[in-house]
């Protein structure tokens, strides 16, 4: 018996140093896994505003553009030299800028030691010409896309997406702006001083090893890479000097996993008056507005003569449970940007009352409805094939999708070609954020989105368009479909061997 109670003893000694062992790691990882820089940043570097992309008019009044893939160096801090990707340049790339109605041509000259695409989110254009994992262009090869700019003014983005491997080209620095203007749009009172009251907001969380970045996944991070700082158009803590009452700011959460919950710093409000796909019907007060990777906000706000503000992100409950918010960036907190207001102002006009009608069905005129379920092992149980069509809709029709988060981890679903509007979000009207038209839905753990989508095409039942997770992670672990459009009768094509990504 005392042989017995000896061997108790010990199992029990071990069992309990074994729990405490593993509960105060896991109390260490908790603890650890918040980040914040709210209120310690000292902005010391002055806002880079990525410089607007020359062009060229042909005689058909086609615009033309040219963008160069290349590697670059670049100093982030003083005296450390960071390898870096790049559009014309070392980091991130210039703003396009195109009028409803014009032709565009981009060409794109791929001079990195991979291939890549470059990706139009939230262009609607054939889908040749879309720049999915299908559009692939090898090292030294060339790309020239060219389509006609048929939707309204609105702030997207380009970006690689090669079939993945997106996390790592987009984190490299392989992003911009593309800017979208219309005749309605440029009446209106608006600030439209590009790098003065107008701003860019290229969003993006970073960390650094040594004078390299870190893309490595922390333990428990299942949603992707968080970094533990954040910079605006590839500058750290950065500022910004205004001279204006008041300043437009076009956000773009260029991160590839993080959530912002956007906001000022003193709680002032701001007025909302784009999302994805354009202006809203009419100025929406705010205080907050969050954005998932890959979604844009238009938001002008106002400043008083020699005061400063810092635009922050906020701790946010939209993950669930505790234990998911730590772990994905719920609890953490970043000071983004601060505007620093000049002693004396030009004055603003006032913010229309009316701003623009949305483009973007409601629903009524439904031909038919689908239904999504993501998990990150899929979408609606299957991973993404490179020589499987999903879906195959109408050209001319309107859809609605029903898109639900079958479990605890936040996803969000981006539709490539088409603006979509929110019709309801867990069988609620949609708050007046998410009212104006999208091709981004950030959709939190067990929660359901209702989207209504029309397909104007062009048909091409060969080509297919995308459907993704935007947390760059889920999407190149296979969190992807594809849709062709075709004309009515039609059957879907066969996507060929030509389309096979040869390293995925």
């Amino acid at each position: 018996m005392s042989r017995l109670k000896r061997v108790l003893i010990i199992v029990t000694t071990v069992v309990v140093v074994i729990g405490l062992a593993l509960g105060g790691g896991a109390l260490y990882l908790y603890s650890d896994a918040k980040v914040s820089t709210a209120g310690s940043t000292e902005f010391g570097n002055e806002l880079t505003v990525p410089p607007q992309a020359p062009s060229t008019v042909r005689r058909d009044g086609t615009r033309v553009f040219r963008l160069t893939m290349q590697e670059g160096r670049k100093e982030f801090r003083a005296g450390k030299s960071t390898s870096t990707w790049g559009f014309n340049g070392d980091f991130l790339g210039p703003t396009l800028r195109a009028e409803r109605g014009e032709k565009v041509e981009v060409q794109i000259r791929n001079t990195l030691g991979e291939e890549s695409t470059v990706h139009w989110h939230g262009m609607h254009l054939p889908a040749a010409m879309d720049g999915g994992p299908h559009q692939m262009v090898a090292p030294g090869a060339s790309w020239t896309p060219r389509w006609t700019v048929n939707q309204p003014a609105a702030t997207l983005w380009y970006h690689p997406h090669p079939h993945g491997r997106t996390e790592k080209h987009v984190q490299r620095g392989l992003a911009g702006m593309f800017l979208l203007d219309d005749d309605r749009a440029g009446r209106l009172a608006l600030p439209r001083s590009y790098g003065v009251d107008d701003l860019p907001v290229i969003v993006q969380d970073v960390r650094f090893k040594g004078a390299s970045f870190d893309h490595g996944h922390q333990l428990l991070r299942d949603t992707g890479f968080l970094g533990d700082r954040t910079m605006v158009n590839g500058t750290l803590d950065p500022y910004k000097a205004v001279g204006d009452e008041l300043v437009r700011l076009r956000l773009l959460n260029a991160s590839t996993a993080r959530v912002y919950d956007f906001g000022f710093s003193d709680g002032r409000g701001f007025a909302l008056i784009g999302t994805d796909g354009g202006l809203l019907e009419k100025p929406a007060p705010a205080d907050r507005i969050q954005l998932s990777p890959g979604e844009r906000a238009e938001i002008v706000v106002r400043m008083k003569a020699g005061e400063r503000t810092v635009l922050r992100s906020f701790p946010h409950d939209s993950y669930g449970g505790g234990w998911q918010a730590r772990f994905a960036g719920g609890d953490d907190s970043f000071d983004i940007l601060q505007l620093r207001a000049a002693k004396t102002l030009r004055p603003s006009p006032k913010l229309p009352g009316v701003l623009g009608d949305l483009e973007v069905p409601d629903g009524s005129d439904s031909a038919r409805e689908r239904s999504f379920g993501l998990l990150t092992t899929g979408i609606n149980g299957r991973k993404m094939r490179m020589d499987r069509i999903d879906e195959t809709v109408v050209r001319g029709t309107t859809e609605t999708w029903t898109v639900r988060n079958d479990h605890t981890t936040p996803h969000n679903f981006h539709v490539h070609d088409v603006q979509f509007r929110i019709l309801e979000v867990d069988g609620k009207e949609p708050p007046p954020e998410l009212r104006g038209a999208k091709d981004t839905v950030f959709v939190p753990p067990l929660k359901t989105v209702k989207l209504a989508m029309r397909f104007d095409g062009p048909a091409d039942p060969d080509t297919p368009y995308m459907y993704h997770c935007h947390l760059l992670y889920h999407e190149d672990l296979g969190m992807m479909g594809q849709f062709v459009v075709v004309e009515k009768g039609q059957r879907a094509g066969k996507v060929g061997a030509r389309h096979a990504h040869t390293g995925h």
